[in-house]
């Protein structure tokens, strides 16, 4: 039987859906200040996402998802991240996410300004990040 007193609120909201709504018992994420692992009771914050894999433990198991930039708020029996966007592993394309890695490397192989190289940096992150979570 699940132990609720470990238990909080986990919101995952995209712009086009709510992604994921439901009870954990610990969130694992990327934040432009590192890696972080949430459970009940954690200090209220908020914070910037890194593109990457946020892991959702319950007592079931875990499930993850790429996210791809956002936000997120912490508060003690809630956790709310805003994704630019969210996908479970069987929604992505592995093809076009091998496309997507290898067009970013060659913008980053041309590339001479800065904002060029910084765009290509970024979309081959999240092509990385999908390509992970798929296999």
């Amino acid at each position: 039987m699940a132990d609720q007193r470990k238990n909080f609120a986990v919101e995952i909201i995209c712009p086009d859906r709510i992604f994921f709504k439901g009870e954990v018992t610990m969130v694992e994420l990327n934040t432009v200040e590192g890696e972080m692992g949430i459970y009940r009771n954690h200090v209220p914050t908020t914070c910037v996402l890194e593109p990457g894999i946020v892991t959702l433990h319950d007592d079931e198991g875990q499930r993850e998802a790429a996210v791809h930039s956002g936000f997120i708020e912490i508060l003690q029996d809630k956790v709310t991240i805003l994704a630019e966007v969210a996908e479970w592993p069987e929604e992505i394309d592995s093809e076009r996410a091998n496309a997507a890695k290898k067009r970013a490397e060659d913008r980053l192989k041309r590339s001479t300004s800065d904002k060029d190289i910084m765009l290509a940096e970024a979309s081959l992150k999240r092509a990385l990040v999908r390509l992970d979570l798929a296999k």
